[in-house]
């Protein structure tokens, strides 16, 4: 019944309820359909199959397709190629480094190297020392 010019209603999508035509078969669940809905790969079983036939070739034209509708009496929907633009490139904020920012990043840095000093020291765990220790390392 799936077969190449076979004209079908589409039942699932946002083309549902616009008749179309199989313009090739992909693989055992999918088929490339075109006509009033958009140019697609489209699920067999989202397809109603009409009883009418178109002889068209395999992976016919747009162009065909639609003259072929035009002689049904069905109109093709037309889409426009999208057109391509350059895409635009990115550039990059230069920062004016003075010399207050360096002060700045200096006094940021020592402030941070004061922290982790203090840390270190807070981490060492205190150890009291025994007489015979104090001899040991005079």
């Amino acid at each position: 019944m799936i077969e190449i010019g076979r004209l079908c209603v589409k039942l699932a999508g946002r083309d549902a309820g616009c008749k179309c035509v199989i313009v090739d078969i992909l693989d055992g669940t999918y088929a490339l359909i075109d006509g009033e809905t958009r140019r697609r790969k489209c699920n067999i079983l989202h397809l109603e199959p009409l009883k009418d036939v178109i002889k068209i070739k395999k992976g016919a034209s747009h162009e065909t397709i639609k003259a072929e509708f035009k002689k049904l009496g069905l109109e093709a929907r037309e889409t426009k190629p999208k057109e391509k633009t350059e895409r635009p490139k990115k550039i990059r904020k230069k920062k004016e480094v003075t010399e207050e920012t360096k002060e700045k990043r200096k006094d940021k840095k020592t402030k941070k190297e004061s922290k982790k000093e203090k840390r270190k020291e807070e981490k060492k765990p205190k150890v009291k020392k025994d007489k015979k220790t104090e001899e040991k390392e005079k």
